[in-house]
């Protein structure tokens, strides 16, 4: 599985899964998704809950993992795939989900585990009653796909006549169910034709990404708590304290991430361009130094490789095909160049020396991270080597989706990436169960 290709993908590709009347599902990039899961189901699976990813391609996940067979695959690989289920479910918007069931019907797969994710979408939803009100037809074909029509129809049946746990149903029906009661009172409804006059729920009841709040304005010293410390020291604040308050902030960043056990060697640059002026003035300094903060917590091992003056001191030119040559002497696992992307000695030579490497048989990676003032900056004229992975960031928040990106490039990254994603599941399942026992 190629990972860093898929994330991008995933963090990019936002085209929506469709249903035309009597025809069959379009499904864009499906050989992609269908190749990352043959390839290691679980690895693919947990990429969905990366932060960035689309709505529309978490919604692929779920539909490749409920469509492909578990056959070979132990019962802890199994057991993460069930609960990823259970999180996208509740983590989607519920139009998405309900595509995915309709798409599972018109792909005719009916595994046990599509099977159980189908019921208890329809019938133990939070807003399961709200939905079966606006979405009747969709939920009752989702329901009867799951069953089997014949099925479905003999447990509605059942139920009508006052049938509350019989062998019957216990067995086709309420086994695959976590509140079965639920099932007595909701099957009853997806068989009571009328209207539809009902608005469906749009929101997700469980929300995947961290909620991020940015200024109307950007300033130097609103970009995160790390950068703007930073450019109160730069500009001659009280050290004693703002060192204090550095720590606490840095402490607090890298809480969340587990340990990369490898070495990145970090091109920074120092330039003159990177100090800026007037009321930009640190901004891009202090975001680059943040980074490089968080990876010196995070990381075994950090080379760092100045290029024009120092973080204190930002001076002269940008160098950066020398700081990478530099940083490759180093044996790192990744080079990373956390650059504005002016390079102003030898113009091209990044692009050169990058084009070069794979020739002389260099198979490091080297990334290009582009410090930015705000997330719309104008970089046309700022990518020296266009060719390189690349990605953006301003604030610190963007650390979250700038990490997994640059570790997810080397083999010393997929077990990080691994666990992180791992311990992202099991707070979202443990909110998922509780999400499920209010509902109940």
């Amino acid at each position: 599985m190629d990972t860093p290709t898929l994330l991008t993908h995933l963090e990019t590709h936002a085209v929506p899964l469709t249903l035309p009347r009597g025809g069959t599902l379009c499904w864009d990039d499906a050989d992609l998704h269908r190749a990352a899961y043959t390839a290691d189901p679980e690895g693919y699976a947990l990429l969905a809950l990366a932060p960035g990813v689309r709505p529309w391609q978490r919604a692929r996940v779920l539909l490749q993992v409920l469509a492909a067979s578990q056959a070979g695959l132990d019962d802890a690989t199994r057991a993460t795939l069930a609960r990823l289920a259970r999180v996208l479910t509740l983590a989607l918007p519920p139009a998405h989900v309900i595509t995915v069931l309709l798409g599972l019907r018109r792909l005719r797969a009916n595994h046990k585990h599509t099977t159980r994710a189908a019921l208890r979408f329809v019938l133990e939803h939070p807003d399961a009653d709200a939905l079966i009100a606006a979405r009747r037809p969709a939920l009752l074909d989702s329901f009867e796909h799951a069953l089997g029509k014949a099925t479905a129809r003999g447990c509605a049946r059942r139920i009508a006549d006052g049938d509350t746990g019989s062998d019957y149903l216990q067995r086709r029906l309420l086994r695959f169910l976590t509140a079965p009661h639920h099932a007595l009172r909701r099957v009853p409804a997806l068989y009571a034709a009328g209207p539809q006059e009902a608005t469906a729920p749009h929101e997700p009841v469980l929300a995947v990404e961290r909620a991020r709040r940015y200024p109307g304005t950007v300033t130097a010293t609103n970009r995160g708590d790390i950068a703007a410390t930073l450019v109160h020291l730069y500009r001659g604040g009280p050290a004693e304290e703002l060192y204090v308050a550095l720590g606490r902030y840095l402490a607090a960043a890298v809480a969340a991430y587990p340990r990369f056990p490898g070495t990145v060697a970090l091109v920074l640059d120092a330039s003159a361009s990177m100090r800026g002026y007037g009321e930009r003035q640190w901004a891009l300094m202090s975001q680059a130094a943040a980074l490089r903060m968080v990876l010196s917590q995070v990381c075994d091992r950090v080379e760092v490789v100045e290029v024009g003056g120092d973080e204190r001191v930002p001076r002269g030119a940008t160098d950066l095909a020398t700081g990478v040559l530099d940083a490759l002497a180093a044996g790192p696992d990744l080079v990373a160049v956390v650059s504005d992307g002016y390079e102003n000695v030898f113009p091209g030579d990044l692009a050169r020396v990058a084009a070069t490497l794979p020739h002389v048989g260099v198979t490091t990676p080297v990334l290009f991270c582009h410090a930015m003032f705000t997330p719309t900056d104008d970089l046309t004229l700022r990518r020296p080597a266009p060719a390189l992975p690349q990605r953006g960031f301003w604030h610190q928040d963007d650390f979250d989706e700038l990490l997994p990106w640059m570790f997810g490039h080397c083999a010393a990254g997929e077990p990080w990436l691994r666990t992180a994603l791992r311990t992202r599941l099991d707070a979202l399942d443990r909110q998922a169960a509780q999400i499920g026992g209010i509902a109940a």
